[in-house]
C-alpha cells in the first residue's frame, strides 16, 4: 500500500479482526478514522444489482461529482475493467482477502489522475447481507471530476496470516497411566 489512508485504515481493520480472518461490520466505528472517513465507502455484495454503494464519504463523491448511494461500483470503471472488478469485489467478500489497486482515470480538464484502491472483508453473518468496505484515495491533489476508472494494476493480501487464539491444553482423560492432551498431534 503506498497511500499513508490505505496503511492507516487496513491498520485500524487489521487491529478490530482480532483474531478473525475479517472483523464484523458492528466492530468498526468511525471516531477512530474520522480523518478517513471522507475517502471510505461500503458496497452491498449484491451481484444482480452491481455492488452498490451502500455508504461513500464525501471525499469520494466529490471526486465523481455526484451521490454514489446506491450506484453500481463496477459502473465507475471503464466498460473493459468491469469484469476485473467484479471478480475482486468477489474475491475479498467470499474470500476474505484485502485486495489494493492502482485505479487512474482523467479529469475533466484532461489531466491523469491515479488513485488507490483498498477492498477489505467484513466477516459474514448469519441473515445479514454481505458487504465489503475499502478506501479510494488520489496519490496528489486531484482538481476536477473523474471520469470512468483505470484498473492498472491490483493484487490481493493472500500471505495474510489468520490469527489463532492461543489453546490452553485440557486434560481429558487418565487411562492407565495415559495423559491425553487437547490440541497436540
Amino acid at each position: 500500500m503506498k497511500h499513508p489512508s490505505s496503511r492507516a485504515f487496513f491498520a485500524y481493520w487489521d487491529d478490530k479482526r482480532g483474531f478473525a480472518r475479517a472483523p464484523d461490520r458492528s466492530e468498526l466505528e468511525p471516531g477512530p478514522v474520522r480523518e478517513l472517513l471522507g475517502d471510505i465507502f461500503v458496497l452491498s455484495c449484491d451481484k444482480p444489482i452491481e455492488f452498490p454503494f451502500r455508504v461513500a464519504g464525501t471525499r469520494v463523491c466529490a471526486l465523481l461529482g455526484r451521490d454514489l448511494k446506491n450506484q453500481a461500483f463496477p459502473l465507475l470503471f471503464a466498460p473493459e475493467c468491469r469484469d476485473e472488478i467484479r471478480d475482486m469485489i468477489t474475491v475479498v467478500s467470499e474470500e476474505q482477502l484485502v485486495a489494493v489497486a492502482g485505479v487512474t482515470a482523467m479529469t475533466e480538464f484532461g489531466q491523469k489522475a491515479h488513485l488507490e484502491l483498498l477492498l477489505l472483508p467484513f466477516a459474514a453473518r448469519a441473515h445479514s447481507p454481505i458487504s465489503v468496505t475499502g478506501l479510494l484515495a488520489p496519490m496528489y491533489e486531484v482538481r476536477g471530476r473523474l471520469g470512468a476508472f483505470q484498473l492498472t494494476s491490483f493484487r490481493y493480501l493472500a500471505h495474510q496470516p489468520q490469527r489463532f487464539a492461543p489453546r490452553a491444553l485440557r486434560k481429558l482423560q487418565v487411562a492407565r497411566g495415559l495423559m491425553v492432551y487437547e490440541g497436540l498431534r
